[in-house]
């Protein structure tokens, strides 16, 4: 496999003979046959609204690949689009490139200045797209390989090389780089419908909020606070939380329902060891309220098999019966390390663990219940009328808009 330069250097402010520009590299969505077209339609216009804050480009489409453009463009906001870029579903690679002429010279002098500086042994990997091209890719590796290392002194190492100085030739012009910076893969966000995510405070449900924007699912948000029974710091949190995420679609919208008065209904229903499973029946019940209202297709969860002593196949089972929408659960099969190293990757990890007061551990018992019986969880509901309490509950919900980058809320 070819080793890729991914240190974080900037494109070189040294100009070359060229433009800067962003040259991206697609995952599976180049495998998706007849349809392709649609998903690399969706995928560039996410690139578009990814990169609106920073500069208008145009995404180019040629033949497995993007290149993103804008006018006037120095390094420095190339740098900025190509990091960007990178949140985006359905992007492997983001390469902070030079485009150049496409003439043997222009690829020469591109060449030499983005190695000048360098220390280590390198590689040279063309790919021609455009066979017209004089020279082979085998041919252009040799010729500028041996540039360079004339010039430098610098080995040439073909396997696992410290640098890899890429040549692409495409049908008008010529991409020369280094280096490059890893997307998130997957698909892009809006291919595969709408969904909820019911969003708590903790680890789990973020990180399940980003596997599925990475299916390419478009998600909002449902919060469920406490309150008034406590304060807004869970509210805050979400919101940190959804703010963070917003990066992978844009758009994100977070609706919280204060729950505290519901779960004290539970509990005088004399539910018991049955509270956290009632309530959580109710908040997937309201969740598919709120979902229908917003054309969402599915509920998800942060859900993970065995992880706390109520999430029993029992209870996930009970917890099933109480919707028709299908609950996603992409975590089921982690465990905590791996869930908590997904967080930490996307950013979530330190958000998720700020204190706040759950609303899930109020007036709950002391033990939960873990074979729970969907006939004692139907009675409970039916003594507390659920179906019209859940239309309540999402009624009452407050909308807001969390904006990725925005710090003044």
């Amino acid at each position: 496999m070819t080793t890729l330069d991914t240190a974080p250097a900037a494109v070189r402010e040294a100009p070359v003979d060229g433009e800067p520009c962003v040259l991206l590299k697609l995952g599976e969505v180049v495998l998706k046959g007849k349809n392709r077209e649609l998903f690399e339609r969706r995928l560039a216009d996410n690139v578009r609204m990814a990169c609106r804050p920073i500069a208008r480009v145009d995404v180019i489409r040629r033949h497995g690949v993007f290149i993103v453009r804008t006018k006037d463009a120095d390094t420095a906001t190339v740098d900025r689009l190509a990091q960007r870029i990178t949140d985006v579903m359905g992007i492997v690679w983001a390469h902070r490139a030079w485009r150049v002429g496409k003439d043997l010279a222009s690829v020469e002098r591109a060449a030499l200045e983005l190695m000048d500086g360098r220390i280590g042994a390198f590689a040279v990997r063309s790919r021609r797209r455009d066979k017209r091209f004089p020279m082979t890719s085998t041919e252009l590796d040799r010729h500028i390989g041996g540039l360079v290392a004339d010039r430098y002194g610098q080995p040439v190492r073909l396997k696992a090389p410290e640098h890899t100085l890429s040549i692409e030739v495409d049908r008008d012009e010529v991409f020369v780089f280094s280096g490059g910076l890893p997307g998130q893969g997957g698909l892009p966000v809006g291919m595969s419908g709408r969904a909820l995510v019911l969003m708590s405070g903790g680890i789990d449900s973020p990180v399940a909020a980003y596997r599925m924007m990475r299916r390419g699912l478009r998600v909002d948000y449902l919060h469920f606070s406490g309150m008034p029974f406590t304060g807004p710091e869970s509210i805050y949190k979400a919101y940190a939380l959804v703010r963070e995420l917003d990066k992978f679609q844009g758009g994100s919208r977070l609706f919280v329902v204060p729950f505290g008065k519901a779960q004290q209904q539970i509990k005088s229903s004399g539910a018991d060891r049955l509270a956290v499973i009632a309530q959580r029946r109710l908040m997937l019940r309201t969740g598919e309220v709120l979902a229908r209202r917003l054309r969402g297709s599915a509920l998800i969860t942060g859900d993970a098999l065995g992880q706390v002593s109520s999430q029993t196949l029992t209870n996930i089972t009970a917890l099933d019966d109480a919707v028709e929408l299908p609950i996603l659960r992409p975590l089921v099969g982690m465990d905590k390390v791996e869930i908590m190293d997904q967080a930490r990757r996307i950013r979530t990890l330190t958000i998720s663990e700020l204190p706040d007061e759950d609303c899930c551990t109020m007036l709950a018992p002391r033990r939960a219940e873990t074979k729970a019986k969907i006939d004692d969880l139907r009675q409970i509901e039916k003594r507390l009328d659920v179906g019209e309490l859940a239309d309540q509950l999402a009624a009452s919900v407050q909308e807001h808009r969390p904006v990725y980058g925005d710090t003044t809320a």
